[in-house]
C-alpha cells in the first residue's frame, strides 16, 4: 500500500516539478531579503498546499474535477474554465515554458544566445516529449522510476553543495512587490508554479496509474491516495525551501536584478553551478534542469490531449499530442521572460477560480452547501479577478480604486474575502446539496 502510494507519489511529483518550480524559488529568496520567511510561506501555502489538496481531492472523485463542478456549479461552465485552465498549463503557458527554462538555464550558457540553437534544441526536447507522450500507459515505469529520481538527487546536490558555499543569509530590505507584502507577493508567486492548475489535470494521470494497480480494497486505495499526496508535499517542499534559501544566500550584483532582461531564479542556478562546479557545472546544470522541466512536459502533454480528445473528440488522443507539441514548440522560442508576460493575465484570472473551486470541493465533503451559493462564490472570485487584470495590466483607475478598497487588495488576493462571504452564504441559501462519498468506485 505505501509502495504503490509513494510510487505514484513519485510519478506526481515529475510531472509537477518542472520550469516555475525550478526558477521562482531562487528568484524570491533573493527579492525577499530580510523578509524571507512570511515570503516562503505564502509561496509554500499556494505552491504546496492547493496543489497536493486539489490532487488528493480530484484522485478521490472518479470523474475527477470534471465531475465535481458538473453537479456543483454547471456542465458549461465546468467545460468552460477547465479549457482556459488546460490551455494555460498546456501550450499557451506551461509547456513552452518548460523547454524555455530547460534551455535558458541549462542549455544557452554553453551554446550562446540566439534563435538557432534554440530551436534546434527545443526542436529535439518536443521530439522527445511527443515520442513518451504517445504511450501514457508508461508514464509510471518512464518518468516516475527512472527520470524523478535522478533529477530530484541532482537538485539536492546542487542545494546543498550551494549552501555550503554561500553561508550568509540575506538581511537587505526586500525588493520589488516584496517591499510591500512579503507574504502576498510570496502567495502570488505560487500562481506561477501552476500547480493547482495543473493538479486539475494531473488527478487523470493519477486516477489511470491506480487503476492499473489493481487495489485489492477501498481503504488501500484512499490510503495510497494520501500517501501520494504526501510524497508530493514533502518533496516539493523540501526542495523549493533549499531552492529559496540558496537564492537568499547568493549574492546578486545591483546591475544584474536591475536588468528586467534577467530571469534572478535561471542567473542564481546558471552561476551556482558554474562558481562550484566550473566548466562540468554547465553539463550539470543543463542535465538537471532538461529532466526536471522533461518530466512535466511530458506529464501536461498527456494530461491535456486526453482532456480535449474526451471532451473535443474532432481528434484523437494521438493527434492532439502531435497538435499540443507542434504548437508548444513554436511558442517556446519566444523566449522564457516572454512567454510568462503574455501569459500572466489569463493565469491571474483562472488561478484564483481554481483555488475557490477546490475550496468548495473540500468543504462539501463535510456539509451540504447551495448550488447558487456556489456558484456566487466562483463567480466572485472571478470577477474580481477580471477587475485586477483590468487594474494592473490595462492601468483602469476605476479598477484599480475598487481593487484598493478590497481587504487584501493589496496583496494580489482582493478575490479571497469577496468569495469567502459567498462561502459562507452558500451555507444558509436554498437549494443545498450534499458532497459526494470519497469514492465511489474503486
Amino acid at each position: 500500500m505505501l509502495k504503490n502510494g509513494a510510487q505514484v507519489g513519485l510519478l506526481l511529483f515529475g510531472m509537477f516539478f518542472g520550469a516555475g518550480n525550478l526558477i521562482f524559488p531562487p528568484s524570491l529568496g533573493f527579492q525577499a531579503g530580510g523578509q524571507f520567511t512570511p515570503a516562503i510561506l505564502g509561496f509554500l501555502l499556494s505552491g504546496i498546499g492547493m496543489p497536493v489538496i486539489a490532487v488528493i481531492m480530484g484522485t478521490f472523485n472518479p470523474g475527477g474535477f470534471r465531475a465535481e463542478m458538473n453537479r456543483k456549479i454547471s456542465p458549461l461552465f465546468s467545460l468552460i474554465i477547465l479549457t482556459l485552465m488546460y490551455l494555460a498549463i498546456g501550450p499557451l503557458m506551461a509547456i513552452p515554458r518548460t523547454a524555455a527554462t530547460s534551455f535558458s538555464i541549462g542549455i544557452l550558457p554553453i551554446t550562446g544566445d540566439g534563435m538557432l540553437p534554440l530551436a534546434i534544441f527545443t526542436t529535439l526536447y518536443f521530439v522527445c516529449a511527443w515520442w513518451l507522450s504517445i504511450t501514457p500507459s508508461k508514464l509510471l515505469d518512464r518518468v516516475g522510476k527512472v527520470l524523478t529520481p535522478i533529477f530530484a538527487i541532482m537538485i539536492v546536490l546542487l542545494i546543498v553543495v550551494g549552501m555550503m558555499a554561500y553561508t550568509t543569509p540575506s538581511t537587505a530590505a526586500p525588493i520589488g512587490k516584496y517591499a510591500a507584502s512579503a507574504f502576498g507577493n510570496g502567495f502570488i508567486e505560487g500562481y506561477n508554479t501552476v500547480d493547482t492548475l495543473a493538479s486539475f489535470a494531473f488527478c487523470i494521470i493519477a486516477l489511470g496509474a491506480m487503476k492499473r494497480i489493481h487495489f485489492t480494497s477501498e481503504k488501500e486505495h484512499i490510503a495510497s491516495v494520501w500517501m501520494a499526496g504526501a510524497a508530493v508535499a514533502v518533496l516539493m517542499g523540501g526542495l523549493y525551501l533549499g531552492l529559496a534559501l540558496l537564492g537568499n544566500h547568493f549574492p546578486i550584483p545591483q546591475a544584474v536584478y536591475g536588468d528586467a532582461t534577467i530571469n534572478l531564479g535561471a542567473y542564481v542556478l546558471s552561476q551556482t553551478s558554474f562558481q562550484i562546479f566550473g566548466t562540468v557545472g554547465m553539463a550539470f546544470l543543463a542535465v538537471m534542469v532538461t529532466l526536471t522541466c522533461f518530466t512535466t512536459t511530458v506529464g501536461l502533454i498527456a494530461a491535456v490531449s486526453t482532456f480535449f480528445a474526451e471532451e473535443f473528440p474532432i481528434l484523437s488522443y494521438k493527434k492532439y499530442v502531435t497538435v499540443i507539441s507542434v504548437v508548444s514548440l513554436l511558442l517556446a522560442n519566444l523566449g522564457l521572460n516572454q512567454i510568462i508576460q503574455v501569459t500572466l493575465p489569463l493565469l491571474l484570472f483562472v488561478y484564483p477560480m481554481a483555488i475557490v473551486v477546490v475550496m468548495l470541493t473540500i468543504v462539501n465533503k463535510f456539509v451540504s452547501l447551495s448550488k447558487l451559493g456556489m456558484r456566487c462564490t466562483v463567480a466572485a472570485a472571478g470577477i474580481v479577478s477580471a477587475i485586477d487584470i483590468a487594474a494592473q495590466f490595462f492601468h483602469l483607475d476605476g479598477a484599480a480604486v475598487l481593487i484598493q478598497g478590497l481587504p487584501l487588495g493589496d496583496s494580489g488576493l482582493g478575490w479571497l474575502v469577496p468569495s469567502l462571504v459567498c462561502l459562507a452564504l452558500s451555507l444558509v441559501l436554498p437549494g443545498k446539496i450534499s458532497g459526494e462519498s470519497a469514492l465511489e468506485e474503486v
